[in-house]
């Protein structure tokens, strides 16, 4: 058959999965997902887990723990979200998206299963959840030996949470998707925590001291192990360095030094220690106490991209791409930016969904930017634009902010203001304030 027509059966089924439920209709229950398990053979139990909640840095985190885990010569299936372009980056074999053909074809294997369930009654299997099944069962066939799982939201009742994981992974916890979790520190950790399961190895990214109480309580409960960053593990030192930082490590099992991250921020260095503690805490027993090899670890983070995460996407000027779409992610990524740079003069583009704490996205941008370009992605929750005009005229008065309706437009726009004065590599854009956003962008300005 053709390419063509392999690619049109491909789209054809990714219109199928975007019918059900989308990602932000959640109805909050494992069943669903258990029975679809059950009825497959329970596929997710073929292989180790390593399964990482919190609130920001989760897909970073991911992608390293899976470069570590190839490294050390293990076959790996990474299941993260949401996705940037294509919802094949979602399911990753081998560290690459699995074909148009494979995606069509596990879709096709599960199908009959979910609508077993469907036809139970009661709330049809959702978007996300048809997709965790496919990751589930494609990690199974392929087979590999260990999954790297991301949670789409929350952690107890996340539809991911039906494996047992030998390694609990837990990133930075702060307040996002208050539509649908708890809206305190403690709330939102509680439902995390739910990841972390008898027997495992709990690793703990720096938290607040609220989040960091409920973590440790549940891993107490339920007999597993902790790793806490800043105690058991940590980075020692960083500096910034061309396209990138370099890093000196604290393992579990000893120190690397000499780490080059080719990621920007120190948000991103912790995400480093995570990994690297995560990994080191998955040896299986009988491996010995003995840390990775140092050159395992330089070489796998050596060669770790983060796309949509503070990424460069275009020199001359500069624009910067990145997905943060909530306070406590946008003020790593302007601590990020004032690390890594020094533009003399930065735009910003910003579209963020209506649903989320704008105040809290917009204010931390306000010292870092010389002027905001507002518009919209191309999400239906896409705030509109002069809804986000009005906001952002509040923060940083209405001479500083422009608006675009379209955001090939508004960047477009943002390079004019940003090369305004004329100073040769002084200038730059940042592209930001949802994971809709940055794929957009990168999707105009890379054609990926």
């Amino acid at each position: 058959m053709s390419d063509v027509g392999a690619h049109e059966r491909y789209s054809q089924v990714v219109e199928e999965i975007r019918a059900r439920r989308v990602e932000t209709d959640i109805d909050p229950s494992l069943d669903r997902i258990r029975a679809a398990m059950d009825l497959l053979g329970e596929p997710q139990r073929n292989y180790r887990v390593v399964h990482i909640t919190g609130t920001n840095g989760k897909t970073s985190t991911a992608r390293m723990i899976d470069a570590l885990l190839r490294e050390r010569r293990l076959r790996v299936g990474r299941y993260t979200s949401p996705h940037l372009v294509t919802m094949r980056e979602r399911i990753v074999l081998d560290g690459e998206p699995i074909s148009e053909e494979a995606f069509v074809a596990t879709y096709r294997d599960v199908l009959p299963y979910v609508e077993m369930v469907d036809a139970r009654g009661g709330v049809p299997m959702s978007f996300f959840e048809v997709l965790t099944v496919m990751a589930y069962a494609a990690f199974a066939d392929a087979p590999v030996d260990v999954a790297v799982v991301e949670v789409g939201m929350g952690g107890a009742w996340d539809a991911t949470n039906v494996v047992d994981a030998d390694v609990a992974v837990v990133t930075p916890v702060a307040i996002d998707h208050t539509d649908f979790l708890p809206d305190t520190v403690e709330g939102i950790a509680e439902e995390k925590a739910g990841i972390i399961k008898p027997g495992s190895v709990a690793v703990l990214a720096q938290q607040q001291v609220a989040a960091a109480e409920v973590l440790l309580r549940r891993a107490a409960e339920v007999g597993a192990r902790v790793a806490r960053e800043g105690l058991e593990f940590g980075v020692v030192h960083r500096d910034v360095a061309v396209g990138g930082q370099q890093l000196t490590l604290k393992g579990l099992r000893g120190g690397y030094d000499g780490v080059f991250l080719p990621l920007f921020g120190a948000h991103q260095a912790g995400n480093a220690a995570v990994a690297v503690a995560a990994v080191e805490a998955f040896a299986a027993p009988g491996e010995g106490d003995d840390q990775l090899d140092p050159e395992l670890v330089r070489a796998a983070l050596a060669g770790v991209s983060s796309p949509g995460r503070m990424e460069v996407v275009r020199r001359s000027p500069t624009v910067l791409v990145d997905a943060a779409h909530n306070p406590a992610g946008m003020a790593a990524t302007v601590a990020a930016v004032q690390d890594a740079f020094t533009f003399s003069r930065l735009v910003g583009v910003v579209s963020v969904m209506a649903d989320k704490d704008v105040e809290g996205v917009l204010e931390p941008l306000e010292p870092l930017l010389t002027e905001i370009v507002v518009t919209r992605n191309s999400s239906p929750r896409a705030m509109a634009v002069p809804e986000l005009a009005e906001i952002a005229e509040e923060i940083f008065g209405p001479d500083r902010v422009h608006t675009a309706q379209r955001l090939d437009d508004a960047i477009d726009q943002a390079v004019t203001l940003a090369e305004e004065t004329g100073e040769f590599g002084g200038a730059g854009v940042l592209v930001t304030g949802s994971v809709v956003t940055a794929g957009d962008a990168r999707h105009l300005l890379k054609g990926a």
